[in-house]
């Protein structure tokens, strides 16, 4: 009932729009409690980032961080990345205690103009990350730019999948790069694809530190 003094009006108001809004998100509350209640399954998640919009490595650091933080033990694997110092290296590397890194990449194909060199590269580095699959003491395995390589056949897509899915139970794994394969995608458990709407890139602006390295 709304009364003549402006003030207590006022007041009553506010207190209907408390109530409606303590009864809303009772009731968001009471249906996100019976979701998460069904949610039950603990498992080791096989991640893949790619799409064309930058982020896709990015995302991965993030992720490396936070296990970091837990203090949860990490191996890395860069597949094409490695002649050019990066901030996400320098930081790994002074964790030597919790991070297993391993640079393995030798540029991108039109850098190197070698497919056998590029496959030998990649070769080396999937023995890396199979040793890191069967590892006990890491929670999580991070493949950077995986998809790069599986782009350009420099490895067996058939293979690949095999040795992921084969891996040690309850261990995390994330593949990056762009073009991630079908065969991939199918097997993964979490798909995230960037979108590239805009980059600086396109209005010239080269690489920048902290940003892109």
């Amino acid at each position: 009932m709304q009364r003549e003094r402006g003030g207590e009006t006022t007041i009553e108001a506010d207190n209907d729009e408390l109530r409606r809004h303590r009864e809303k998100t009772a009731r968001i509350k009471a249906a996100k409690d019976r979701l998460y209640a069904g949610k039950t399954i603990e498992k080791g998640l096989l991640i893949v980032h790619t799409g064309t919009g930058k982020g896709k490595s990015t995302a991965a650091w993030g992720l490396a961080v936070r296990c970091l933080g837990h203090g949860l033990k990490l191996g890395v694997v860069q597949f094409v990345k490695g002649r050019r110092e990066t901030g996400e290296r320098q930081l790994l590397e002074r964790f030597p205690d919790l991070v297993k890194l391993r640079v393995m990449g030798e540029g991108f194909t039109w850098e190197t103009q070698d497919r056998t060199r590029d496959m030998a590269a990649a070769r080396a580095a999937f023995t890396e990350a199979s040793a890191m699959l069967h590892d006990p003491e890491l929670h999580m395995v991070i493949l950077d730019e995986l998809n790069i390589v599986l782009r350009y056949e420099q490895l067996p897509v058939a293979e690949v999948v095999d040795a992921l899915e084969r891996r040690r139970p309850g261990l995390h794994v994330v593949a990056t790069g762009r073009n991630a394969p079908p065969e991939l995608l199918e097997a993964a458990d979490l798909v995230t694809e960037m979108k590239l709407v805009k980059h600086p890139f396109r209005a010239g602006v080269k690489g920048q530190l902290g940003v892109e390295f």
